[in-house]
């Protein structure tokens, strides 16, 4: 068919000249053949030319193409998952934010929107849709722009995965080449598939799914018509008008998009109606990523990075295209953790607590800033406050207006408070050679606080969970109401501060080594990534004891052995570089002939020291080793008192070796992998090393029982369950640990400044570390039986008179039910007459050989 113009134009030259007269109509006849004719030869012709040169020009397009049968293998980045052990979600890792979905899985009228939008003649074109390629060719040169795509589904898709996105016709061209392979290559249904999941809606949301969650708070198999309508608007300009962007815009585009629907017949009148008037409520799906077990997070992070790096993915023959961290943010992963949300919670409360309680015993720390006067209602005019800002436990900044010896007063917002004397007794000037406890260090709030100065507060009476509190409700403090907060009424209020002092726990089941609970400081956040659990290397002091009286115990001492508790003075160094080195007990006090059993309970480092110093530094290295404390320990007997630094993650790890019947459990931090399909990747099964025998383990295990009633541990005692344990405080009280464990469960704490300083007389592991595992263990101690250690064939428990080591007898005045290995036990009991040769001189005279 001829062009419009130019068929106008042969009308006018072939319009009869005179409407009679056979030679004018033979004449016009004649010569409109011979036109008509001459017209298709040239037509012909520069079809022939053109078709030539079509294809010369498409074979040249085609020369460089990036294949297309890539796409049949969708592997596009998405998020990966980590869930703890009950199914929860810890958080994500991506740089797309995209998780796919099937089609079949989507509603019916997703698909249909966006075909109404997109490509409504999808199910009918070959990949290349010619009228509106033309259209969108003729509106182009009419506006002189390029505006105007025409592209269809397939189209776009080709360019998302495999072109770039320059507009050029040459690159429309290769777009439409590789379309139509495409379409012989995958099915319709394949092709959409792989577009809703590809497809870029703002936000940093790639896909339907991840559209659906930061959209509308829902799965994409929850979304009604009004939200598919409104998804299927967004892929033209997602970052500028999508509805938290541009709502009006987004309002328009739905519009848009309904009636397309309803003009293809893909909806009813009544559908389109009541879509149009559906409310429209938009917000995200909340990410529970860096919540509660942001620490555990991060750790699975960092061990995840490490694994799948390439050597090691090709070593195990893991089915991944991506390593390292491109693996964990690109693949899709679900990473399946040992997290327990009970424990986890639990753990992070009782750290925070702790560590607030401590921080407060070190003292104030001086307010956050000062506001001159004249800057006051400027700074309350910017630091809006609402009375329910301190519900759930919260915190809130609040400028100091007025100090008197009876408390504080303060402003927050166009609120009035006040801080009463008695909640600020805590408010010493730090210094670590007093005692919090010493009412002499103790300041009234003028000598504290000034006018503008600005802190942070909770309010008397709180409850919740979201900070520890100054002054809880309870059953003398009336909880906090912020409904009934007035104006002119000031809130009563606590001071707080957040303390300088940090520190981390560690959880691990005994039988399955899933590690239950990681808390590496006090809040994680921007300036606070550091995961003391796992990173900080410290001394453990005495919580390295049992260490040295394992080694002990197959080494010819028993529970009963006497041990002279007595000065010790050793040379160290080079001849001309020589030091004395002159340890003590705690306190200084010596206390003579002591069982060993009480030596290791009461923590007794001239007692442990002499038991290093005869068995062999050597023998407490290879059981250091065996326990899984790792690297170059120096042949040092320093040693025997903890001064070799270790994780407390590695510390845990150790004693579940006596929890454990000798029997030592890896730390599981993850259960299993899978990729975005839940086909698994890697399974990682509990870990356990026989480190030492069950009658070592059990020996261990049973004598730290006794540190809650006559040892270190005493304010755990409160739990009433069964339990092991050992504290732990370095020099100048610069670290404080305690690891307590059942059958079950091995739990550690540790307390310290990340700058190693002193923490302040009396902040032991007894005062700091031991409430901590208290707080944690009570509230998840119902999650198991209550059972003892298993005694093993061949031990038994005897009772010991405490004085002297040999068995009761009627005059001992003290007595322990002791373990010991058959063969090992006493068998003079005390106060019989003893004849020579007995053997068992070893109680009492063991003394005279140290």
């Amino acid at each position: 068919m001829l062009p419009a113009e130019l068929w106008q134009k042969a009308k006018g030259r072939f319009r009869p000249s005179s409407p009679t007269g056979p030679s004018v109509i033979y004449g016009t006849g004649y010569e409109m053949k011979r036109f008509l004719l001459a017209s298709l030869l040239i037509l012909t012709a520069l079809g022939a030319l053109g078709g030539v040169g079509g294809a010369v020009l498409i074979f040249w397009a085609s020369r460089d193409l990036p294949s297309y049968t890539q796409i049949s293998d969708y592997r596009p980045p998405q998020v990966s998952t980590v869930y703890a052990r009950d199914g929860s979600i810890i958080g994500y890792f991506y740089e797309e934010k995209r998780f796919l979905v099937h089609l079949e899985d989507m509603p019916p009228m997703l698909p249909k929107a966006f075909l109404a939008a997109e490509d409504a003649s999808f199910y009918a074109h070959d990949g290349i849709n010619p009228k509106a390629i033309i259209r969108a060719f003729w509106l182009n040169l009419r506006s002189g722009t390029r505006g105007h795509g025409g592209s269809t589904i397939t189209q776009q898709l080709v360019k998302r995965l495999l072109l770039t996105p320059e507009r050029s016709y040459m690159r429309k061209l290769k777009e439409a080449i590789l379309a139509y392979r495409l379409e012989r290559y995958l099915s319709k249904d394949d092709i959409l598939n792989i577009y809703l999941n590809q497809v870029f809606f703002g936000h940093s949301s790639y896909g339907v799914e991840a559209a659906a969650r930061t959209y509308f708070g829902k799965h994409v198999h929850e979304l009604n018509l009004a939200e598919c309508a409104v998804l299927a608007s967004l892929p033209q300009a997602p970052s500028r008008t999508n509805p938290f962007a541009d709502p009006q815009a987004t309002r328009d585009r739905q519009r848009y998009v309904l009636r397309r629907m309803l003009v293809e017949g893909f909806i009813s009148q009544q559908e389109h109606d009541e879509a149009l008037g559906a409310p429209m409520l938009y917000r995200s799906m909340p990410d529970p990523s860096w919540r509660l077990g942001a620490w555990y997070l991060e750790e699975t992070r960092r061990n995840l990075i490490d694994f799948l790096q390439e050597q090691n993915v090709l070593d195990l023959a893991l089915p991944l295209e991506r390593f390292g961290r491109d693996a964990l943010y690109n693949s899709g992963l679900h990473i399946y953790t040992s997290m327990d949300p009970l424990h986890q919670k639990a753990a992070e409360k009782a750290l925070r607590q702790g560590l607030l309680d401590a921080g407060k015993r070190h003292g104030w720390l001086g307010p956050m800033e000062h506001v001159p006067l004249a800057g006051f209602e400027d700074f309350l005019n910017k630091n809006i406050f609402v009375p329910q800002d301190l519900d759930n436990a919260g915190w809130t900044k609040a400028l100091v207006t007025g100090v008197s010896p009876k408390g504080v007063e303060t402003r927050m917002g166009s609120f009035k408070g006040f801080i009463d004397a008695k909640w600020m007794r805590w408010c010493r000037v730090p210094n670590p050679n007093f005692s919090s406890d010493d009412p002499g260090q103790m300041r009234p709030p003028d000598k504290v606080l000034k006018p503008g100065d600005v802190v942070w507060v909770s309010a008397v009476g709180a409850k919740g969970d979201a900070n520890p509190v100054g002054a809880p409700a309870s059953g003398e403090i009336p909880a906090y109401n912020s409904s009934k907060a007035m104006f002119n009424v000031p809130i009563q209020l606590c001071l707080e501060q957040y303390p300088a002092v940090s520190g981390a726990l560690v959880s691990q089941e005994v039988e399955t080594g899933d590690l239950v609970a990681l808390v590496g400081g006090y809040e994680y956040n921007t300036n606070d990534q550091y995961n003391r659990a796992a990173q900080a290397v410290r001394q453990p002091g005495s919580a390295f004891k049992p260490v040295v009286y394992s080694a002990a115990l197959d080494n010819g001492y028993t529970a009963a052995s006497i041990i002279d508790d007595a000065p010790f003075i050793s040379e160290r160094g080079t001849e001309e570089n020589a030091a004395i080195w002159r340890p003590s007990n705690y306190g200084g006090v010596f206390y003579g002939p002591t069982l060993l059993r009480t030596a290791l309970v009461r923590s007794r480092n001239l007692c442990t020291i002499r038991v290093a110093q005869r068995i062999g530094v050597p023998l407490i290295i290879e059981r250091a080793h065996a326990l899984g404390i790792e690297g170059s320990i120096p042949q040092d007997l320093s040693i025997s008192l903890g001064s070799y630094a270790v994780s407390p993650l590695t510390l845990n790890e150790v004693y579940t070796s006596f929890a454990g019947g000798g029997q030592r459990s890896k730390p599981r931090l993850i259960r299993h992998i899978t990729d975005s399909w839940g086909q698994t990747i890697v399974n990682f099964t509990p870990e356990k090393i026989y480190a030492i025998s069950p009658h070592n383990a059990f020996l261990i295990s049973n004598i730290l029982k006794d540190i809650t009633a006559d040892g270190t541990a005493r304010r755990a005692r409160h739990l009433n369950r069964t339990f092991s344990g050992k504290t732990g405080t370095t020099n100048e009280e610069r670290d404080a640990w305690f690891v307590g464990f059942s059958p079950f469960l091995v739990s550690t704490v540790y307390v310290g400044y990340d700058i190693p300083k002193p923490m302040g007389a009396t902040e032991t592991g007894s005062r700091v570390a031991v409430p901590i595992f208290a707080d944690y263990r009570q509230e998840v101690e119902k999650s198991y039986p209550e059972a003892d250690f298993t005694m093993p064939p061949g031990v038994r428990i005897l009772s010991v008179d405490a004085k002297n080591g040999f068995l009761s007898g009627p005059l001992s005045e003290r007595m322990y039910n002791l373990p010991f290995v058959a063969g090992t036990e006493p068998t003079t009991v005390s106060g019989a007459p003893r004849r020579r040769g007995d053997d068992d001189v070893r109680g009492a005279e063991e003394i005279f050989q140290q």
